[in-house]
């Protein structure tokens, strides 16, 4: 069976989950390694990892697990040297870390403020300052920058830094694009709505709905135009789009995966 990505290399950040089953990290990292694709899959819990691998089943052989803190510079270029030293080269990149914190300018702590910056934000900057590099050497890459509706429009809730730094991925996205579109690196976003994965149990309840998983899946379910909450494998599906050779026409945009919410005028 002939695969999309055979003899490709990857690094996925935020290749772990904060609770079981299938966030974006986790989806992306397993659906590439089906695909063919050698995978450096990154996270700065161990524990969280090894349950990847668990879930990938036979694809696991094609996983390396690497520990990694993506808002420190060094770190992020030790993570890039792993990748080249374990399988000569980098072909993709998918930067996923992200989480949010609810509040607006007065409510939220500055230092909370900070801390979205750098895991939103920063993080995307440093993996494309440290793996960049290697791809233009070579000529070809694909990067695939995982951004949230809540960057492009109000998405129910007041979280300032989580759509400041979002939107900031998303502009990131197109300047170094268009910067390196004729070197042959290829970036996008792909740009989540509202999906269930396991985030919405462990933390996004207790933040918006007293802890009440049930009613914040009905809250959330009513954005929804199409009828149902896509998860992580949704979005894993448009990052292996975008990052393989069917997009090679495309570069310096977005692809929405949100069931319709942000077509809505409402």
């Amino acid at each position: 069976m002939s695969l999309r990505f055979d003899n490709k290399i990857a690094i996925v950040t935020g290749a772990g989950c904060v609770g079981a089953g299938w966030g974006n990290g986790r989806a992306i990292a397993v659906r590439l390694a089906e695909e063919g694709t050698r995978v450096l899959a990154v996270d700065r819990d161990r524990a969280r990892l090894d349950e990847t691998l668990e879930l990938a089943g036979d694809a696991r052989a094609s996983i390396t697990p690497w520990v990694c803190d993506v808002t420190s510079s060094s770190s992020v270029a030790a993570m890039a040297a792993a990748c080249i030293e374990t399988y000569g080269s980098i072909d993709i990149l998918v930067n996923n870390v992200g989480g949010s914190a609810a509040g607006g300018p007065v409510e939220l702590a500055e230092e909370v403020w900070d801390s979205q910056v750098d895991t939103n934000l920063k993080s995307v900057f440093l993996a494309c300052k440290h793996v960049l590099p290697t791809m233009l050497a070579k000529g070809a890459g694909a990067i695939v920058n995982i951004a949230s509706t809540s960057g492009l429009r109000w998405t129910g809730s007041a979280q300032v830094a989580y759509a400041a730094t979002k939107a900031g991925v998303i502009q990131l996205s197109r300047v170094v694009a268009v910067q390196h579109a004729a070197q042959g690196v290829r970036v996008n976003c792909v740009v989540p709505g509202q999906l269930h994965t396991p985030m919405v149990e462990t933390r996004l309840a207790k933040q918006r709905a007293g802890g009440d998983v049930d009613a914040l899946l009905a809250q959330r379910q009513k954005r929804i135009p199409i009828g149902f909450m896509g998860d992580g494998r949704d979005t894993a599906s448009a990052v292996l789009f975008l990052a393989s050779d069917e997009a090679r026409f495309i570069t310096g945009t977005e692809l929405v995966v949100d069931g319709g919410m942000t077509a809505r005028c409402d």
